[in-house]
């Protein structure tokens, strides 16, 4: 019984360790030495046992999944833990506004070699030179978008 009863008590330090390190390692362990002790229990107590503890370790880990994900998050301690609010952005401009801009002329804020930032109106953006090497500074022209960035060519 006692040998149960640790086994149960260290899955469950396991799945709470789990909490300060970013992988879930710890709790498959825990896991793993929670059925370990239904295991021991099936052997010792027989099936009635067994089920029994079995019960008992899933009650325990819902109640350890509810104290987590419900009652942590509400303490103080636990707002530093979890993510309350959004990220509104995007790491590209919406095609739309990327085909608006085809034909409009830019500014080499940064060598493309053949890739580097462009400006067009005070923004920036990711520019791709098809004529190979561009100075910073030099003039060019928007002919299209690839990727994540916009196609330019020098100004003749």
């Amino acid at each position: 019984m006692t040998t149960i009863l640790l086994l149960f008590v260290l899955g469950i330090v396991l799945l709470v360790l789990d909490l300060f390190l970013p992988t879930f390692i710890l709790s498959v362990i825990g896991a793993m030495v929670m059925l370990a002790g239904t295991a021991r229990a099936f052997t010792l107590y027989g099936t009635v046992g067994g089920l029994l503890t079995f019960l008992i370790g899933v009650l325990l880990v819902a109640i350890a999944l509810y104290v987590e994900y419900v009652l942590l998050p509400k303490t103080r301690f636990g707002k530093k833990f979890f993510l309350h609010a959004e990220v509104h952005g995007t790491t590209q401009a919406p095609a739309s506004e990327t085909a608006a801009l085809t034909g409009r002329v830019a500014t080499a804020l940064t060598p493309l070699m053949p890739t580097g930032q462009i400006e067009i109106d005070g923004r920036r953006y990711e520019g791709l030179s098809l004529d190979g090497h561009v100075d910073k500074g030099e003039r060019l022209t928007v002919t299209g978008s690839q990727n994540f960035s916009l196609t330019v060519t020098k100004l003749p």
